[in-house]
């Protein structure tokens, strides 16, 4: 019986014919890490300009870059900088560690007719010590809920609006 070469003996050669990758598996690949990575931004640049904090990002598969501009603390207080401070918590970032906020993905969604708009985790701004909300922030918050939904708005009000009418007839010719 010959003697069987030993693990150390043995080498492995690449085969010639065979050694490209699949061209299916490579775009397989590429579409599941694309759709995956759909809804994130990448940071790559922190810097101030001015009175404002400018946040630059680009989505991890695309050359396009997203500039989000966000108000500095002036006198050092962080609410003054409440959605920075939001926008920090969404990245999962610490204020007092910055430097980890450059490679972070950060959640966001894309709308083609309004571009990127980056998740932020507390949209409210900070609480007083009663744990309540400015006025100014949650009157912001509300105009910003109705424009990102005031096509649904007018339809509920279209809709209903005629459920309305048609009710007010049949009460009143019943």
């Amino acid at each position: 019986m010959p003697e069987q070469p030993s693990k150390e003996d043995r080498t492995i050669e690449p085969r010639t014919e065979d050694s490209a990758v699949d061209e299916a598996l490579k775009r397989r690949l590429r579409e599941a890490y694309l759709n995956d990575e759909e809804d994130a931004l990448v940071v790559t640049a922190v810097r101030v300009v001015g009175d404002e904090v400018v946040v630059e990002m680009h989505p991890p598969h695309g050359e396009t870059t997203h500039v989000e501009r966000f108000d500095a603390p002036r006198h050092g207080s962080l609410a003054e900088c409440a959605e920075f401070v939001a926008f920090l918590d969404a990245a999962g970032v610490s204020p007092l560690n910055l430097d980890d906020l450059v490679g972070t993905r950060v959640p966001a969604t894309f709308d083609p007719e309004t571009g990127w708009r980056v998740a932020r985790a507390s949209q409210n701004g900070p609480a007083d010590e009663l744990g309540r909300r400015s006025v100014a922030s949650a009157w912001r918050t509300s105009l910003e809920w109705i424009r990102e939904y005031r096509d649904w708005l007018i339809a509920l009000l279209l809709v209903g609006g005629e459920l309305l009418f048609i009710t007010l007839i049949v009460v009143r010719f019943a």
